[in-house]
């Protein structure tokens, strides 16, 4: 139902806190003019009548200006402040050239005239690498890199190359291709992995600096390195067989250092027991020189007696190694034999009877001894 029904019956919405009175809603254009007029009693202007139309309109478009400075200056003010964290470096361009590098703090610049750009350098970013390289021996390995970098300087970073990104992510793929080309594949999947980091991080940061980049790198790791899935299982075959003749390389150089030693100690005893033989041999030649000419000596002296010393000498040397006796007998042809080789066997000393068997005895011929010197010693005379 509507408040101001034909038949009045109006139920004004006002009414009631007017108490009564016949008056409207608040005219909006007074509000703002008298908004204005205080504004411009703020700054030093004078404050219109109320009948005065265009006073009015003076200080209504007066206070407006005046608003719309102060709104363009607080904005002016708050565009050229800006605040660097301590992690990071501002870069300021006036004019599109570079001007300076802001450290951390709350720095102004020119509105409209310069650009400040701010990026982080104390943070440590990664950026990684995946790719097939061909090997030195034209054999292909998947390798997974990860290469860990700063900016070192905020400005070449920026303003020296287009993308600094891009730029490191050819420039690892360059070096990572270079140095794998240079590099076996049992090297690079094996022992030689970090050798091959090395390499890649010290040309990486050769060609980041000929190119300006601004980037300082920290660490590059490679995380992965295997041949292709399609090849997998036969290279793993190649590797236990070398690792199989690394293994009996092993067994054989270890039986080596058992062998040659042996052998070598082995040789140099043999050579010591021939030098001692060969001593012994000279010292027992020298020696027998030495009897013999002493005896020679004392042969020329006296013949017979030598001779039958020698004999004798000889004659005991000679029996004592054999085990029989053979007894002279004087004034007797026959010769007593004494069979000891019996008497000392085993089946002898069984037998009673054996021990107590009587010598034998022989006649020899007597033409055999009597031709000779001396028929008392048949032996003496066979010389």
């Amino acid at each position: 139902m509507a408040w101001n029904e034909p038949g009045g019956n109006n139920q004004d919405p006002w009414g009631s806190g007017r108490k009564g009175r016949n008056e409207g809603p608040p005219d909006l254009d007074e509000v703002i003019r008298k908004g204005l007029e205080r504004l411009n009693a703020l700054l030093g202007g004078k404050k219109g009548s109320g009948g005065s139309g265009g006073s009015s309109g003076t200080a209504g478009g007066g206070g407006i200006f005046a608003i719309v400075l102060l709104v363009i200056a607080g904005l002016l003010l708050w565009n050229s402040m800006y605040r660097v964290d301590e992690k990071q470096r501002a870069v300021v361009l006036r004019l599109g050239k570079y001007h300076t590098t802001e450290m951390p703090g709350f720095n102004w610049r020119i509105p409209f005239v310069d650009q400040v750009f701010i990026e982080e350098v104390t943070s440590v970013r990664n950026q990684k690498k995946k790719g097939h390289m061909l090997t030195e021996d034209e054999n292909i390995v998947d390798i997974d890199l990860t290469v860990q970098f700063v900016i070192n300087d905020l400005q070449k970073y920026l303003l020296q190359v287009r993308d600094p990104l891009t730029t490191l992510d050819f420039a690892i793929d360059s070096a990572l291709r270079h140095e794998v080309g240079g590099t076996e594949m049992d090297q690079v999947l094996t022992e030689g992995r970090e050798v091959l980091a090395v390499k890649v991080e010290e040309r990486l940061q050769r060609y980041l600096d000929f190119y300006g980049s601004g980037i300082l790198l920290r660490s590059v790791s490679i995380n992965a390195a295997q041949p292709p899935a399609q090849v997998k299982a036969a290279f793993e075959d190649v590797q236990r067989a070398k690792e199989d003749e690394q293994k009996l390389v092993n067994q054989a150089e270890s039986y080596r250092n058992k062998v040659v030693p042996e052998s070598r100690g082995s040789s140099q005893r043999i050579i010591e027991e021939a030098n001692a033989y060969k001593s012994e041999v000279i010292a027992r030649a020298q020696g027998e020189t030495e009897r013999f000419l002493s005896v020679l000596s004392i042969y020329e002296k006296q013949p017979d007696v030598t001779r039958e010393r020698m004999y004798l000498d000889t004659m005991q040397r000679v029996l004592s190694n054999t085990s029989k006796v053979m007894i002279d007998q004087k004034n007797s042809n026959n010769i007593l034999y004494l069979p000891i080789d019996r008497m000392m066997s085993p089946e002898a000393s069984a037998t009673g009877a054996s021990a107590a068997k009587a010598p034998e005895t022989f006649s020899p011929q007597p033409s055999r001894y009597s031709s000779g010197r001396d028929s008392d010693n048949p032996l003496r005379n066979r010389r």
